[in-house]
């Protein structure tokens, strides 16, 4: 692995320089005092993925009342940014115009791996100034405002998993991404021991989080071969989603900078999955609406919720588990759920009741590290919708092993994902017709990459039979 020395250095220029979220006025100071220069104006594309333009900080300060632009193809691509036939929003016969970016003054964030520079996530609107509903960010923003009408908000934690390989990512480019080695090689699940780069990784990354005003829970090395889990502290939803996204970027910095290369596929590799969990309960004016002691009888809220993530959740699959690859991590006995159960404290079923007492919450172990934050909680989000205005029948719950159930199982690809998508009444209600066929599209899409596309297993498969 390379040396860090640049880190160092550039560790040791942090200790004056101010890090974290900030306010707009103060963000403004930095700015006129030359402590931020830049700025990294960025939307979440299908993928979760950040994109925009780095501005130069005193012009966007001129300019943080007005819009930018992007071109509408952002968020009508695949993961390779392929302008692809079929979208609404934009296309060969629509000149792939661009939309306009308003700022979120209020996700403004400072990146301690990249000094002198702030994050500041963005809105798309269309030139008549509609919001476009497509947007990941938006598409979740209209589900919290539908929770709110019925007088909830939504409370998130998540935890993450991802696997770290020996080499930069030039390096797993230049192999063909072929006999990677995990940054270690065996299950050390829990291990308070770890190889000194390791630990090393591990502090850089616990410290840039916490002055990126990132609040991290733990750290911890995962189950399977150079596999790492974060969590991250209860907090609001969107700017617990907005955190993620820094996160990303600057894990995957620090990655590089330790000559290692990280990878949030939900299955890395045969039987290794990663997944990204959805710590959530709803809040009203009398605080918790899912606490609860085990034994008791589940309140009105957390039993409404339950049912409908059980029963909305498999008709929002491509949203949490958005390509092929996905359902590669749904496999029995591997903590991955393969089935749409509930369960009290229990690691199998897909929706976890957890915690306790006013602590009581839901954990939903659907989505993959690949998932979009934003999509997973906008499915999860709608699917409680479902439950609570609709009232859909609570199956019991599972007491036992909940991967040999006769409950709905997990669609075994993204082909029946899309099937049960597509015109689906639940997700016609939650997102509306446009999102609706927007999201369709991309999964058409991203499948119908893969048909065409010869792999490796299949060529070393059809060697076999010569």
């Amino acid at each position: 692995m390379r040396s860090h020395d640049a880190y160092d250095e550039q560790s040791t220029a942090l200790d004056s320089w101010p890090t974290g979220a900030v306010s707009p006025g103060l963000f403004k100071e930095h700015v006129r005092s030359g402590e931020i220069t830049a700025v990294r104006l960025a939307v979440p594309d299908m993928q979760g993925r950040p994109k925009g333009k780095i501005l130069t900080a005193p012009v966007f300060v001129e300019r943080m009342d007005s819009k930018a632009e992007m071109c509408a193809y952002v968020l009508a691509t695949d993961i390779d940014m392929t302008p692809l036939p079929g979208y609404d929003l934009t296309g060969w016969d629509q000149g792939y115009g661009d939309l306009g970016v308003k700022a979120d003054l209020s996700s403004i964030r400072l990146l301690p791996h990249q000094p002198g520079t702030a994050l500041i996530m963005g809105d798309v609107f269309h030139e008549d100034g509609r919001p476009v509903e497509v947007a990941p960010r938006r598409m979740l923003r209209t589900q919290l405002e539908r929770l709110a009408d019925l007088g909830y908000h939504v409370a998130l934690g998540t935890e993450v998993e991802f696997l770290l390989y020996q080499g930069t990512a030039q390096d797993a480019h230049q192999a063909g991404y072929h006999g990677l080695r995990p940054a270690w090689p065996h299950n050390l699940d829990y291990a308070l021991g770890h190889p000194p780069e390791i630990t090393d990784f591990f502090r850089y990354l616990h410290d840039a989080l916490q002055a990126a005003g990132i609040p991290v829970e733990a750290i911890k090395t995962e189950g399977a071969a150079g596999q790492v889990e974060v969590t991250f502290v209860y907090g609001e939803v969107m700017s617990a989603c907005d955190a993620y996204t820094a996160f990303q970027l600057i894990v995957q910095d620090l990655a590089q900078r330790h000559g290692m290369t990280p990878t949030f596929m939900a299955a890395p590799d045969t039987g290794i999955g990663s997944g990204l969990h959805l710590h959530l309960s709803l809040w009203s004016r009398n605080g918790n609406a899912f606490t609860h002691r085990r034994g008791q009888d589940l309140p009105p809220a957390m039993e409404r919720a339950v049912a409908g993530l059980v029963s909305g959740m498999p008709a929002l699959a491509p949203l949490y588990a958005p390509t092929p690859n996905s359902y590669k991590r749904y496999a029995p006995h591997t903590f991955s759920p393969t089935r749409y159960t509930w369960g009290y404290d229990n690691r199998g079923c897909a929706i976890r009741i957890t915690g306790s007492g006013e602590n009581a919450h839901l954990e939903i172990r659907l989505p993959g590290a690949n998932a979009n934050l934003y999509l997973a909680l906008t499915a999860a989000c709608a699917a409680i919708i479902h439950g609570l205005q609709d009232h859909p029948e609570l199956p019991p719950p599972c007491d036992g092993d909940p991967y040999t159930t006769d409950a709905t199982p997990v669609p075994a690809d993204l082909t029946e994902a899309l099937g049960g998508f597509h015109g689906n009444k639940i997700v016609h209600d939650a997102l509306g017709e446009t999102v609706m066929r927007h999201y369709a599209r991309a999964a058409e899409a991203e499948l119908a990459w893969h048909r065409r596309e010869v792999t490796d297993i299949e060529r070393e498969r059809g060697f076999l039979r010569a």
